[in-house]
């Protein structure tokens, strides 16, 4: 009797004990999602409110539509797409497109995005899409302060196909007095930044290559000779994001052949699981799949820094029970 009471009171401390482990793990995983830098509503039109006044000077779009789009589709310019591609409106490639792109999941698997050299050529863009399509046409005819003929003209011409569309762009316009930039004759010169150049490796040869996408991630493969420092450097990134985004210490050695994130991994990958082959531990397996270091942690629950067994099943997708 003594024994099953002994017995019971283990069983009971552990799932006390995994219950605190969990909730430590949720609380310092939200620290870490929240160190990266994102840009507010307020800095985001700060930003950008010279281009939507240049562009409807230019084109007839009012500059309130122009922010407010931007910051609905854009998420204040902190989406992948928004970061990545500079492409502040969710605009695809398109039959005709010639310049770069980015492929994302959306309505389709790998849809097809602009990608541009600057933000500003993403406003340009948004200006000469509405001025060319023939189902916008009617817009032109409004005046430039009517924000809510534009807003609800947007909506009819299906522009989005969310039925709220209209009164999400008219409440960002009012609650943040966009409409005050609609009433702007005139814009300071644009300043257009200038083009930076390649950075180029040890030789002096020019060290960028192909990047490519893997769940939905951008990624290169290090070759010999290369450093965190260069890759960030000839990627127009910070060392710190490189090293967040591939779970790194700043001692750790690069090899060729490494798989480099340019962006955050993912919390899941498409794939079920993984079978552990002799030499990986958790990390080969975090960047052979996209899938965040701490998520792949406690998907599977174990104890960080634990490593598993040739053979063991990883979850990469749903939480192992």
């Amino acid at each position: 009797m003594v024994v099953e009471i002994n017995v019971n009171f283990v069983n009971h401390m552990n799932k006390i004990l995994a219950i605190l482990f969990l909730l430590f793990f949720n609380w310092t995983y939200a620290q870490g999602e929240s160190a990266e830098r994102r840009i507010t509503r307020e800095e985001y039109i700060e930003m950008y409110k010279d281009d939507a006044i240049h562009e409807m000077l230019k084109s007839g779009v009012p500059a309130s539509i122009t922010l407010a789009q931007g910051i609905l589709e854009s998420g204040n310019g902190n989406s992948p797409l928004a970061v990545y591609a500079k492409n502040h409106f969710g605009v695809k490639c398109h039959k005709g497109w010639t310049g770069e792109s980015m492929l994302l999941d959306d309505d389709a698997k790998n849809e097809c995005f602009r990608k541009y050299e600057t933000v500003y050529e993403s406003f340009k863009d948004h200006s000469d899409f509405l001025v060319t399509r023939s189902r916008y046409a009617f817009l032109f005819n409004l005046k430039r302060t009517d924000y809510k003929g534009w807003a609800k003209g947007l909506k009819k011409a299906g522009y989005a196909t969310n039925p709220k569309y209209a009164k999400m762009l008219i409440v960002l316009i009012e609650k943040n007095n966009l409409s005050q930039y609609d009433n702007f004759e005139k814009v300071p010169p644009r300043k257009l930044a200038k083009k930076r150049k390649p950075s180029k490796g040890l030789a002096g040869r020019n060290i960028s290559r192909k990047i490519k996408l893997h769940n939905n991630i951008k990624y290169l493969k290090a070759k010999t000779g290369d450093t965190y420092s260069r890759i960030a450097k000839g990627n127009e990134m910070n060392l710190w994001q490189i090293l967040k985004y591939n779970d790194l210490n700043k001692g750790d050695v690069l090899k060729g052949g490494d798989i480099i994130y340019l962006q955050p991994k993912k919390r899941k990958s498409k794939e079920a699981f993984h079978i552990v082959q002799k030499g990986e531990n958790m990390r080969d397996i975090s960047q052979l799949y996209g899938v965040k270091l701490k998520s792949l942690y406690k998907k599977n629950i174990m104890i960080i820094g634990t490593q598993p067994n040739v053979g063991d099943e990883i979850y990469l997708r749903k939480n192992k029970k």
